[in-house]
C-alpha cells in the first residue's frame, strides 16, 4: 500500500511577524514557544461586559516602538481558563478566539489576554496554534515575508 501524501511542514524560527485580522493589526512581531501550551497576547486595558446576553472582551493593544500604535478591540470572550505562567504561578485568563495570519496560512488559534509588557514580544504563539502546521527551528529568526497589508490594518 502506498503512503499518503503529505505536504512538508513550513519551518518558521523561533520569531516571527503575523497579522491578528479579525482584530484590526496587520503586522505583530511574536515568539513562537513550543514550550507554552496556549498563546497570549498583551493587552494594555480589559474589561468584561455583557452583549445580548452573552460575554464580550474589550481591550486595547499598544504596540510599536518606531511607529507606535493603539487598537481598540472587541471580542466575544471564549472562556476564562487557568494559566500557569513561566514562573510557575497560575492565574485565570480571559481567552478569545481569532484568526492568525502567518506564513500564508490563516487559521483560528485560542488566545489569552495579560499583562506581558515586560516581555519582548507582544505575542507568543504556543505549540497548540503551531502543532501539525509549522516545524520550528530555534536557530532561525523572522523566516517569513511580513504579512500583506490586506490581512488587517490597525484601526
Amino acid at each position: 500500500m502506498a503512503d499518503p501524501i503529505t505536504v512538508p511542514l513550513v519551518t518558521l524560527g523561533w520569531r516571527e511577524r503575523l497579522a491578528l485580522p479579525q482584530l484590526g493589526i496587520a503586522q505583530l512581531k511574536a515568539k513562537l514557544d513550543t514550550g507554552a501550551r496556549s498563546s497570549s497576547l498583551h493587552v494594555d486595558t480589559l474589561e468584561s461586559f455583557e452583549r445580548e446576553g452573552a460575554t464580550w472582551l474589550r481591550f486595547s493593544i499598544h504596540d510599536g516602538r518606531r511607529q507606535p500604535w493603539n487598537v481598540n478591540c472587541e471580542a466575544p470572550a471564549l472562556d476564562r481558563r487557568a494559566v500557569t505562567d513561566t514562573g510557575g504561578r497560575r492565574t485565570e485568563r480571559w481567552f478569545i478566539r481569532s484568526e492568525v495570519v502567518l506564513a500564508g496560512q490563516c487559521f483560528s488559534v485560542d488566545i489569552n489576554l495579560t499583562n506581558r509588557r515586560h516581555m519582548l514580544f507582544p505575542m507568543l504563539l504556543g505549540r497548540t496554534a503551531l502543532s501539525g502546521r509549522f516545524r520550528l527551528d530555534p536557530a532561525l529568526s523572522y523566516t517569513q515575508s511580513r504579512p500583506s497589508p490586506t490581512a488587517g490594518e490597525p484601526r
